[in-house]
């Protein structure tokens, strides 16, 4: 069963590896997309990061402006979508250079990237 508005649905383990350290950093975790941040915010109570707007296809945060929120250790996780955003959205931009930079962990079924640790 899907999550809020075809959100994804959280499962134990990847809420708590997202709500381990939270208060560490301005967003838990950064997500393609606000129907998917939500379902991890909600499920989380901890800030997560929409990436390219409702459907994933804004241009916002641009890749320049998310690698200096990761490089002042702002965000934490990066959770992987599985879904492409529209042509300059944040997926086709952060997505790849998030898989070229950070090692994958899978929890729960969802494939998370650490932002704190590079490859």
């Amino acid at each position: 069963m899907g999550g809020l508005l075809d959100g994804r649905s959280v499962g134990s383990e990847a809420e708590a590896t997202i709500r381990d350290g939270a208060d560490d950093y301005t967003w838990a975790a950064a997500a393609i997309g606000s129907q998917n941040a939500a379902s991890y915010q909600l499920a989380t109570e901890e800030p997560v990061m929409a990436i390219g707007g409702f459907n994933g296809s804004d241009p916002s945060p641009t890749l320049a402006e998310f690698r200096a929120y990761v490089r002042k250790g702002e965000i934490h996780y990066f959770v992987a979508s599985g879904s492409g955003g529209g042509p300059g959205g944040g997926d086709s931009a952060v997505t790849p250079w998030v898989e070229a930079n950070f090692t994958k962990v899978t929890v729960d079924g969802t494939v998370l990237y650490d932002l704190t640790e590079r490859k």
